[in-house]
């Protein structure tokens, strides 16, 4: 049933430029028809925001599970699943369900595996992973080690169309480690290995991708050479687009100590210095997609040791507050963060959502800024809440979230 004309009045329009500003919204047959001076029409669904931010649903790009009430809780209305699933999102048939499965509340956008079952060796059959509404093609959470492998992936991907989401993390050097060589590493005996795992594998994936002039992008990119690396090469105009979790950027290796499980992060976290060169990132235009990297793990999965716990956090319902915090350090602008939680990553999947604009898809959500909470993973909406922010005060929160201009949360 197709909900009624919605004005919502009253708020601050959060806008692909500039400051958020005074304004007024109104949707109708799913889509976005009017931004600014808009007056409601008789038998529209009036909502008053109450000063409250007005502002574009969130696109999480790479997450490991669908988790709805976790994302309507932090204001996602469209996902990008990835492909490491049981079985991988290898097989058209699976996409398709996938690509069906969060509707009509949340949409879930498939990332094609892009080698038979994850293993880096057969591309799959990435063009009709398409036709059934794979959006992008990513390899997972392992780097493709063969470079030849990567090459014909980069040329297929260039003919139809599709960017490829790389995981930047050369195993033959990462092999086990848990956690990045250097002092904490160290001090604790925890297998390590060097920041250039991840330097070089994104230097040879710029490389094969600038020879098949296709679209690149690393899910994410956490140490300062990366980041220089990725900053060059868009420089010299390549089509490489990177990304990072707020873990990367709130956090550093210090948060090792005491061997908390929940700060078992793939890649691992890394130096203060790594962490400031995010931010540097991030605030130069260098990195273009914040995302929650969400992978809700039980406590089967965590409560072991540090080496034997699986990495990952559930981060879908911190991944607003997490990234304001950069505008109120002054580090980005409120444009700018809603750019790199929805309007690159929409811009990225193809999907006309992600910004307040006339003629996109009316995902909406309504924030208070400044509202404060407290993490607290014994009460998240995630299937589990394995977060490394546990008890640590935030402020940003969803009230209300509006997709195709129907209420879900």
């Amino acid at each position: 049933m197709t909900p009624r004309p919605l004005t919502i009045t009253g708020g601050k329009l959060v806008l692909p430029e500039g400051e958020p500003r005074a304004g007024a919204i109104r949707c109708e047959d799913g889509r976005i028809v009017a931004v600014g001076d808009v007056t409601p029409h008789d038998g529209d669904e009036v909502i008053d925001a109450r000063g409250l931010l007005v502002a574009p649903g969130l696109v999480d790009l790479g997450v490991f599970a669908i988790d709805k009430p976790a994302f309507h809780f932090g204001g996602i209305t469209r996902a990008a699943l990835m492909p490491d699933q049981g079985p991988p999102l290898d097989h058209p048939a699976r996409v398709r369900f996938a690509a069906q499965s969060g509707k009509p509340d949340l949409w879930v956008h498939p990332l094609a595996a892009a080698t038979q079952r994850l293993e880096g060796v057969e591309l799959a059959e990435l063009a009709l992973m398409r036709d059934a509404g794979a959006r992008a093609v990513a390899t997972g959470r392992r780097w493709i080690g063969d470079s030849g492998v990567m090459l014909r992936l980069l040329r297929y991907c260039a003919m139809l169309g599709l960017t490829v989401v790389s995981h930047a993390e050369d195993a033959g050097l990462a092999g086990h480690a848990v956690a990045t060589a250097g002092e904490m590493a160290t001090r604790m005996g925890l297998p390590s290995a060097p920041a250039e795992a991840e330097q070089l594998a994104v230097a040879r994936d710029i490389a094969l991708a600038e020879l098949a002039g296709a679209a690149l992008h690393f899910r994410q990119v956490t140490t300062t050479g990366s980041i220089a690396l990725v900053r060059a090469a868009k420089a010299r105009g390549a089509r490489i687009t990177a990304g990072v979790t707020p873990a990367h950027f709130m956090l550093s290796d210090l948060e090792l100590a005491d061997f908390r499980t929940f700060a078992r992060m793939s890649p691992p976290l890394r130096s203060e210095a790594d962490r400031q060169a995010v931010i540097a990132g991030i605030a130069d235009g260098s990195i273009d997609v914040i995302a929650s990297g969400h992978d809700p793990r039980g406590p089967e999965d965590k409560r072991l040791p540090f080496a034997d716990a699986e990495p990952g956090m559930a981060g879908a319902e911190t991944l607003l507050p997490l990234t304001l915090t950069l505008v109120r350090d002054g580090h980005i602008s409120m444009a700018r963060a809603f750019a790199l939680i929805a309007g690159n990553p929409a811009a990225l999947l193809g999907v006309e959502a992600g910004r307040l604009a006339v003629g996109a898809e009316a995902d909406i959500a309504l924030i208070d800024p400044v509202r404060p909470w407290i993490v607290n993973s014994d009460k998240m909406a995630a299937s589990a809440g394995n977060t490394p922010f546990d008890r640590r005060p935030v402020e940003g929160r969803v009230t209300k979230l509006f997709k195709g201009g129907a209420r879900v949360g």
